[in-house]
């Protein structure tokens, strides 16, 4: 009766879980995380897409890489930015992919409480940063568009690599006080998350103390980064779309919509589940689990899975050079 007692807190199990949630009197050493609930036994099947996505994405995304660096006439400013995209998909790829797999692969839950810190970083560093690049890109699309004539001058690869650097920093900045923030709590309550990797508001909530400063400054974050970047994108886009319209010749008009397409694509990818995750948990607090754990997925994989597909069916130069490495 011992060991059947025992063998059913099993770290994983469902009765393991369910005892975490219930001990309020324990000093957490580790987190849970969460697969799919009430799938356990399909977990295997279950990983097949994962891994698919997986290996995709970091072909996708390292290809795009290996040909803009390669090839001298993309060496141009559309073709950085979108490098420097690839560099944070695949960031954000390293950084959420190994616990997802573990779960589903080897049904590993457990997670330290400085590795999920670590993890909660990079990957909110990562998104904050495709999030300025996004903005960087719009801002190129404007250019581009608004003043044709004085492009390559104004856009000059010193001037990117200065930008960027100066983005990545005030990214970082604002990005590094979250694991010490959450590090001089002590965390006592349920240590169940409802995701497959570490994100900073789900962790506070695990606190014992008064969580309103983390609360508070992750709103700040949020707001200087993503929502002043999504502001600045749909701003850029207005002044666009006006000197779109002033343009004369319906076909140059269509040709200049048509370059900023993917761009497009890409925001809409990036900015719909992230706003919708964010909303579901502050707001949503009678929301369905499964559709949080789902969300979740769909806002950390799906960006990387999907901007090298888009651009590169976009991009006339960019797929002539991928069917030129595939043909040799």
């Amino acid at each position: 009766m011992l060991a059947r007692k025992e063998s059913s807190k099993v770290p994983g199990s469902a009765q393991y879980i369910m005892s975490a949630v219930n001990d309020t009197n324990f000093n957490s050493a580790v987190f849970l995380l969460t697969g799919i609930p009430g799938q356990e036994d399909v977990y295997l099947l279950i990983s097949i897409p994962f891994c698919l996505m997986y290996v995709i994405s970091i072909v996708g995304n390292s290809l795009i890489l290996f040909i803009i660096k390669t090839d001298p006439s993309l060496h141009e400013p559309m073709y950085i930015f979108l490098s420097m995209l690839a560099i944070t998909d695949l960031g954000i790829l390293i950084s959420t992919m190994p616990t997802i797999l573990g779960i589903y692969l080897f049904n590993s839950r457990e997670i330290s409480l400085d590795a999920c810190f670590a993890q909660l970083f990079f990957i909110h560093l990562f998104q904050c940063i495709e999030s300025s690049i996004l903005l960087l890109m719009a801002f190129d699309r404007f250019i581009a568009i608004r003043n044709p004539l004085r492009y390559a001058s104004i856009l000059t690869l010193q001037r990117i690599a200065k930008v960027g650097l100066v983005f990545v920093l005030i990214r970082f900045a604002l990005t590094v006080p979250l694991p010490f923030l959450l590090k001089r709590f002590r965390y006592c309550r349920a240590n169940v998350l409802s995701h497959s990797y570490c994100l900073f508001q789900e962790v506070m909530k695990m606190a014992c103390s008064d969580i309103t400063i983390n609360s508070i400054y992750g709103l700040v974050v949020t707001f200087l980064t993503m929502g002043l970047d999504s502001l600045l994108i749909f701003l850029s886009y207005v002044m666009i779309l006006k000197t779109v319209l002033s343009i004369t010749s319906h076909m140059e008009c269509l040709r200049a919509l048509n370059t900023c397409i993917s761009h497009l694509c890409a925001v809409l990818l990036f900015y719909t589940p992230e706003i919708s995750l964010s909303v579901i948990h502050r707001f949503g607090k009678g929301s369905p689990p499964l559709l949080q754990i789902l969300l979740g997925y769909v806002y950390l994989l799906i960006p990387p899975l999907m901007n090298p597909i888009v651009y590169s069916v976009k991009s006339k130069h960019l797929r002539a050079r991928i069917i030129r490495v595939f043909v040799k």
